[in-house]
């Protein structure tokens, strides 16, 4: 299936979805789900996978559920949102033999409302943080991250909140650029509300564009989780 841009019937029935959000309602009206939501974006990740080979020829990208997709099916037992489906609709590319939530990776998800569009690895579990922390030890690697992400924030692009308040062992307030060992995540990003663009293969466009201004971002951190391999 060729990428034409997102549907508008898709984002019609997420609408409903946030309604409507129970299992019997969405078998109800799967097809529609199946029809507007998952064949275009799998189309996107077929033409996005492609095209992300210019910037990083071992991109990994599958377009199914458990690949660049994630399930509609919320799992509630690990959620405060009990509401069995998702009304956002994730899809990622990520590089190496990790599991892919703990890779660096091009992420791009939407809702009824918005689409967002980022690289980084947006939350680090216990063994990538402590990896991330031993890697921020070499000096020069925190000069390469802070003059990436102050390059990015110069194009306009967000970077998460720092989740810790006290540096981890090792570290001294003196340290240059110390205030990277304060992330529990590392990314950045742009959103925009769902508009014409959306619809169009400009989304494509404009979302290789943003991955392009984040490649050195994501190589960093591609480097990063080598040193986290067993």
């Amino acid at each position: 299936m060729q990428f034409n841009g997102f549907s508008q019937k898709g984002i019609d029935f997420l609408k409903e979805l946030k309604e409507n959000n129970t299992k019997v309602w969405f078998e109800d009206n799967r097809h529609i789900w199946e029809d507007e939501i998952r064949n275009p974006t799998e189309a996107f990740v077929e033409e996005m996978g492609e095209t992300l080979q210019i910037l990083v020829p071992s991109i990994n990208y599958r377009p199914k559920v458990g690949g660049s997709l994630f399930k509609i099916y919320r799992d509630v037992r690990f959620s405060k949102d009990k509401t069995p489906m998702k009304s956002k609709i994730g899809l990622l590319f990520w590089q190496g033999s990790g599991h892919r939530m703990q890779s660096s990776c091009f992420y791009m998800h939407f809702d009824k409302d918005e689409y967002f569009i980022a690289s980084g690895i947006r939350n680090f579990k216990q063994p990538m943080l402590k990896t991330f922390r031993e890697y921020l030890k070499d000096e020069k690697k925190r000069d390469e991250l802070y003059n990436i992400l102050e390059d990015l924030k110069s194009k306009g692009y967000n970077l998460p909140e720092h989740k810790f308040k006290r540096l981890p062992q090792g570290f001294k307030k003196c340290d240059n650029h110390i205030d990277l060992v304060l992330y529990g995540a590392v990314y950045a990003y742009k959103s925009f509300p769902i508009d014409d663009i959306f619809y169009s293969f400009e989304v494509a466009t404009r979302a290789f564009n943003i991955y392009d201004d984040m490649k050195d971002l994501q190589k960093w951190l591609y480097e990063m989780t080598l040193t986290n391999i067993e």
